[in-house]
């Protein structure tokens, strides 16, 4: 294995310049997961296939960015920053464009998977490109750009695709990201240190990525076709196998122990539980204002939107916070804020407005966006030097999950409670009490037991 000081030697100045590419791709990768979902029948009819195959264009990314983002991390562990971010900026760009420019739907998915394999390459490499690219007393602050900017575009992605599907079509939703990306890629090209380089990923790896993508699909697969037939949901027992496999081969136990050890397990949790809990309450929130209140897909978008105005006002506030106060205190501040607010929209009702719906959207963003740059920091700093993109995939992983589970645990609530204003009214208890769930995981969270003392008062 290449020493990681070898492909990626330490900071010898700041580099906020790739602090900044680290946030744009952030942006973009996680804007993929959410910009598609609102063209789905406009997908399906101009593809001539069923609604259910439309989803796989979503789905397509998602398997990939979940199966991958650990694997993805031992092999950036194992290569040089600066190629590995060109590839990966590289390859998303052009599967972007194939996609926009796909005649059928199975081009499409193609397209769609190969996307997201180097996008679960931005995912881990883009903390650890922050972090590297800034002395460590600046971390917090750095890290709280790729932390706010990622959830940033997975939050503007079904407001932004609204627009474009609306007025450009669907194509227009995959070659968006493109003068981003083009942006990001020169930017790298110029400013990353130049060393290390890459290698193919090795068996155990490939192994890796099979038994986690198979355990997702067939989680996928019983969601999106349940819908017509509950018998569907058996197939969720087919994850069953291939996820125990995992746990106890090398791979699995290696990340138990890093969680283990650097005792940033509670801290995953909590950004899995976050995801969720934001991914159920605006799945709700949107379907309360469009089916119960009858507001415009337009203004519906724009009341959503205040959630992420929210988050990008508190981000460089958290990451300046967690670099003067210990990160963990700072980040269940944000987290209690979040839940503070997913609990004030549990009342939701008829006779609430827009601008009713917007300030607790707003104020629960507030919270989310106070949270990101100390916890990511507190991930980072508890795990090893040479195993940061490790810990760094393990983190987007539980963030990923969190995105792509929260609108079926949404299904869930709303359809056992009958449906109407009470499914509403349960799906919000439950995204509340999931991000309760969360403070609880990081306020008692333990210290990795393997930092000096000064590194500990600073956890």
């Amino acid at each position: 294995m290449t020493p990681v000081a070898t492909a990626n030697p330490p900071v010898v100045k700041d580099r906020w310049s790739l602090v900044g590419v680290a946030g744009m791709l952030s942006f973009v990768a996680m804007l993929d997961m959410n910009i598609v979902n609102i063209a789905m029948p406009t997908l399906s009819r101009s593809l001539h296939v069923s609604l259910e195959t439309a989803q796989w264009a979503a789905l397509g990314y998602q398997l990939p960015v979940v199966a991958l983002l650990l694997p993805a991390g031992r092999w950036l562990d194992q290569v040089g920053t600066r190629p590995a971010l060109l590839l990966a900026t590289t390859g998303f760009a052009l599967c972007s464009a194939a996609a926009a420019a796909a005649p059928s739907a199975a081009w499409l998915l193609a397209a769609r998977i190969a996307q997201g394999t180097f996008g679960a390459l931005l995912f881990v490499l883009m903390p650890v490109l922050a972090a590297r690219s800034v002395h460590p007393q600046l971390r917090g602050r750095a890290m709280s750009v790729p932390a706010t900017l990622g959830p940033l575009g997975a939050v503007t992605g079904p407001a932004v695709g609204g627009l474009l599907l609306d007025h450009l079509g669907w194509r227009a939703i995959f070659l968006v990201k493109l003068p981003i990306c083009l942006v990001a890629l020169v930017i790298a090209y110029r400013s990353a240190p130049v060393g290390g380089r890459l290698r193919l990923p090795d068996r155990p790896a490939l192994t890796e990525a099979g038994l986690i993508g198979a355990a997702t699909a067939a989680v996928l697969l019983a969601l999106t076709f349940s819908p017509s037939s509950t018998a569907w949901l058996l197939l969720a027992v087919a994850a069953v196998p291939p996820l125990v496999r995992w746990l106890h081969g090398p791979a699995g136990r290696s990340l138990t122990a890093v969680l283990r050890d650097s005792g940033a397990g509670g801290a995953h949790g909590a950004v899995l539980c976050i995801a969720a809990g934001f991914a159920v309450m605006r799945y709700l929130v949107a379907l309360h204002l469009q089916d119960n209140d009858g507001v415009s897909a337009t203004v519906t978008g724009l009341t959503v939107l205040a959630f992420p105005l929210g988050m990008a006002l508190a981000g460089p506030l958290g990451g300046r916070l967690a670099d003067r106060f210990p990160p963990r205190k700072v980040a269940v501040t944000g987290t209690a804020i979040t839940a503070f607010g997913l609990l004030l929209l549990v009342p939701l009702g008829d006779s609430w407005s827009p601008p009713d719906v917007a300030w607790r959207l707003g104020l629960a963003g507030l919270g989310m966006g106070l949270y990101g740059g100390p916890v990511q920091k507190l991930v980072m700093t508890a795990a090893p030097p040479d195993r940061m993109a490790t810990a760094g995939s393990a983190v987007q992983l539980a963030r990923s999950l969190g995105f792509t589970l929260g609108p079926a645990l949404a299904t869930a609530a709303w359809g056992l409670a009958g449906g109407g204003t009470g499914g509403v009214h349960t799906g919000l208890v439950l995204a509340a009490a999931i991000a309760c769930l969360a403070v609880l995981l990081l306020a008692t969270g333990r210290r990795n037991r393997h930092l000096m003392p000064h590194q500990k008062d600073s956890a």
